[in-house]
């Protein structure tokens, strides 16, 4: 009867341990999910700055193509202007030159003797 009952209790703790045993093999598995969904997640966040980093990459020669652009049109401008500023002091020096060219001859006017 005492060889029975201690079958019986040493049957119980290997069952205790086997129990112990499965709990702590999943205790483990579930640290080593949570450790590999952390790492997606760092490798998610990894990839979003970079790809975050690539979009400020592109903001900046954006705006670097578009402050080039508007020096480029403020040097068209001011090329425009300086052509027409020179257009109009040619027109100034041609109809001076055309004044002097129609204007009666001062000699011309002085009385005949």
């Amino acid at each position: 009867m005492i060889g029975i009952l201690l079958r019986q209790r040493e049957r119980q703790r290997q069952r205790e341990t086997e129990r112990e045993t499965d709990r702590e093999r999943e205790t483990e598995r579930d640290r080593q999910r949570e450790t590999d969904r952390e790492r997606e997640r760092q490798g998610e966040r990894q990839t979003e700055r970079e790809r975050e980093t690539e979009r400020e990459r592109q903001r900046g020669r954006q705006r670097e193509r578009q402050r080039e652009t508007e020096r480029e049109t403020e040097t068209e401008r001011e090329t425009e202007t300086e052509r027409d500023r020179q257009r109009e002091t040619d027109r100034e020096r041609q109809n001076e030159r055309d004044r002097e060219t129609y204007r009666p001859n001062e000699t011309s006017r002085k009385p005949l003797k």
